[in-house]
C-alpha cells in the first residue's frame, strides 16, 4: 500500500510539474477538483455539518499533497464541510476562499475568470465530477461514492485542448 501511495504522489508531482510548466502560457488553466473531507453524519437532519477529526486531518493532508502547487484561486461551495476542506490549502497559498453555486455553474464565465490560473475547487460527491465534466465539455466522470473522499480530478485547459485525469489519494 505504501508503494502505491508513493507512486501516486510521484505521479501527482509529475503532473504538477507539467501543469506548472504549461502555466508559462497565460492561456493555460489548471484545475484541481476534490470532494470535501469526511463530515459529521450523526445528525441526519443537519444539511450543513462540520468535518469530523478524520476529515480535518484529510483537509490538512490535501494541503500537504498539494504543497508544491502554487494556487491562484481557491473555490468552495458555501457549506461548512467544503469550506473547512478548502481552508488549509487556501491558507498555505495566502488566499481567500471564493464561493460558487454548483446549481448555477456559469462554466464559461468561470473559465474566463480563471483563464491562465491554477485553481482548487472543493465540492461534493455529485458536484465535483459534474464540475469536472463541465470543464472538459464531456460526460466522462460519474458521481463519487458517498464514502469516497479520496479523488482528485486534474484538468488542464490550453486553448481548445482539454485533458483530465483522476487520482485517488488516501
Amino acid at each position: 500500500m505504501k508503494k502505491l501511495t508513493v507512486l501516486l504522489f510521484v505521479l501527482l508531482f509529475a503532473l504538477n510539474i507539467n501543469a506548472q510548466q504549461d502555466q508559462s502560457n497565460e492561456n493555460t488553466s489548471t484545475y484541481y477538483l476534490i470532494r470535501h473531507a469526511e463530515k459529521d453524519r450523526n445528525d441526519k437532519t443537519n444539511r450543513d455539518p462540520h468535518l469530523i477529526e478524520k476529515g480535518v486531518k484529510r483537509a490538512e493532508n490535501w494541503s500537504n499533497v498539494l504543497k508544491n502547487v502554487k494556487f491562484d484561486m481557491v473555490f468552495s461551495t458555501n457549506y461548512n464541510r467544503t469550506k473547512e476542506t478548502a481552508k488549509p490549502t487556501a491558507v498555505a497559498n495566502n488566499l481567500e476562499v471564493s464561493f460558487y453555486d454548483p446549481r448555477d455553474l456559469k462554466i464559461e464565465e468561470f473559465m474566463t475568470k480563471t483563464k491562465g490560473k491554477t485553481v482548487l475547487v472543493v465540492g461534493h460527491s455529485n458536484t465535483t465530477p459534474m464540475f469536472t465534466n463541465a470543464l472538459i465539455g464531456e460526460e466522462k466522470y460519474r458521481p463519487i461514492a458517498d464514502d469516497n473522499n479520496s479523488n482528485i480530478y486534474i484538468v488542464t485547459v490550453s486553448g481548445s485542448t482539454k485533458s483530465s485525469t483522476v487520482l485517488v489519494i488516501d
